[in-house]
C-alpha cells in the first residue's frame, strides 16, 4: 500500500517534470524566436550594407518601339542654271546651219516687185548715184532664188565685213566699185565674171531680170555661218524709255522711205507712194524692227554713171545717231562700230543695248542731216 509520502513525491515529481517540460519548451520557443530575430536582424543589416555599397538599381521599363528619327540627308548642291538656248544672231530665232549670203538687189520701180526680198533676215537700204536707193539683203535662215540682182557698190565691202568673210553676190560693177571687194576676204560671186547660180528671167527686161540661186552660190563658195554682229534680240515689249512710233518717214538720198506699224501683223510694212510693197509672190514686205541709222555719206568719184552722177559712199564704221522702231514704239540712241570686223552696237540714252524684236530687221542708212518724221 502506498504511503502518503510516496504518493506526494510522485505527484510532485510529475509536476516538476511537467513544469520542466513547459519551461524547456518555452525556453526552446524563446530560443528559436531569438535566433529568428537575430537572423532577420543580421540579414537586414547585411542587406542595408549591400544597398549602401551598391548603386541604386534602375527600374526596369518595358521598351517602347518607336520609329527611328530620319537621317538628315546631305544638302544637295543647287542645280546649275540652264544655259540659254542658242539663237540666230541675225534674227533672234532658231540658228541656221546655212551659210550667210549677202546680195545686191535693185530698189527702183522698174525692179519691183522684188523676188524673195521678204525672205531676207536683214536688209539695208542705202544710197546709190542720182538720189536712188539699192538694197543689200542678207540671207541665212533660207537661201532662195532672188531677183533682180544688181551691181556692187564700194561701201558694201565695209558693210558686209561685219558678218565675216561671207558670200557676196552681185551682177558686176565698175572697176572703182569692185576694187574694195577684190581687196577684201569676202567670197565674191559676180555674174560678169562667170560666177555660179545666175540666170535670166525672160519675163523681165535687162538689167532687171538677173536672178541668183543663193543655195547654189553658197554650195560653191563655202562661206561661214552666222556670227554675232553686235545686235541684241528680245521678245519683251519696248516700253521703258520709248515713245509712240507707229509711222516712219525719212529720205535716203532723194528717195522717200516709209514704214507703218500694223498691230495685227506685229510688223512694220514698207509703203511706197501710199501703197504697201509686196514681193513677187504677193507676200507683204514687212519686218518686226526698223533701224534708222544716221551715217556720214560722201561722194565716191571713182564711179560716175552715164548721166554724170557720182556714186555715194555710206560710212557704216564710226558712230552716230540711231532710232529703233519696234512694237509700234521708237527708242532713240546711238550706234557704234569700231572697225570693219566689228559689229554694229545699238544703245539707248542710258548706254544700255537696244533690243530688236526677233524675226529680222531692216536698216535704213540715212545721211546725218536726213529728216525723220
Amino acid at each position: 500500500m502506498t504511503t502518503l509520502r510516496q504518493w506526494w513525491s510522485r505527484v510532485r515529481g510529475v509536476r516538476l517534470t511537467r513544469r520542466s517540460g513547459i519551461v524547456a519548451a518555452a525556453s526552446a520557443a524563446v530560443a528559436v524566436a531569438l535566433v529568428t530575430v537575430l537572423a532577420v536582424v543580421a540579414t537586414s543589416g547585411g542587406h542595408r550594407k549591400e544597398l549602401a555599397g551598391a548603386p541604386a538599381a534602375t527600374p526596369t521599363r518595358t521598351p517602347i518601339h518607336t520609329q527611328a528619327p530620319p537621317k538628315h540627308p546631305k544638302p544637295k548642291r543647287p542645280k546649275p542654271k540652264p544655259k540659254p538656248k542658242p539663237i540666230n544672231p541675225l534674227t533672234g530665232g532658231v540658228p541656221s546651219p546655212r551659210s550667210v549670203v549677202a546680195v545686191k538687189i535693185d530698189d527702183t520701180g522698174a525692179g519691183r516687185p522684188q523676188r524673195a526680198i521678204d525672205k531676207a533676215d536683214i536688209v539695208y537700204i542705202e544710197q546709190a548715184e542720182g538720189g536712188l536707193t539699192r538694197l543689200l539683203a542678207v540671207y541665212n535662215t533660207t537661201l532662195p532664188t532672188v531677183e533682180p540682182v544688181r551691181s556692187t557698190r564700194a561701201g558694201d565691202e565695209a558693210l558686209a565685213m561685219q558678218f565675216g568673210p561671207i558670200d557676196y553676190v552681185a551682177s558686176g560693177g565698175s572697176g572703182g566699185e569692185l576694187a574694195p571687194l577684190d581687196r577684201s576676204p569676202l567670197r565674191a560671186d559676180i555674174n560678169d565674171r562667170g560666177g555660179p547660180g545666175f540666170a535670166r528671167d525672160p519675163t523681165r527686161p535687162i538689167p532687171y531680170n538677173l536672178t541668183a540661186n543663193l543655195a547654189v552660190a553658197a554650195a560653191k563658195l563655202h562661206g561661214p555661218k552666222a556670227k554675232d554682229i553686235g545686235l541684241t534680240w528680245s521678245a519683251q515689249p519696248a516700253n521703258r524709255g520709248s515713245r509712240p512710233g507707229a509711222a516712219i518717214r525719212t529720205m535716203v538720198g532723194g528717195t522717200p522711205v516709209a514704214f507703218f506699224w500694223r498691230a495685227k501683223l506685229h510688223r512694220y510694212v514698207r509703203v511706197i507712194d501710199g501703197t504697201v510693197v509686196h514681193a513677187s509672190d504677193g507676200a507683204r514686205v514687212a519686218t518686226p524692227s526698223v533701224v534708222v541709222q544716221f551715217c556720214r555719206v560722201t561722194l565716191y568719184p571713182q564711179d560716175i554713171d552715164s548721166a554724170g552722177n557720182p556714186a555715194k559712199y555710206t560710212h557704216t564704221i564710226g558712230r552716230g545717231k540711231v532710232v529703233v522702231f519696234r512694237d509700234g514704239r521708237r527708242i532713240d540712241g546711238t550706234w557704234t562700230r569700231a572697225s570693219r570686223n566689228d559689229g554694229t552696237h545699238l544703245r539707248n540714252a542710258h548706254g544700255k543695248p537696244i533690243a530688236l524684236a526677233p524675226g529680222g530687221a531692216w536698216f535704213v542708212l540715212v545721211a546725218t542731216g536726213a529728216p525723220l518724221y
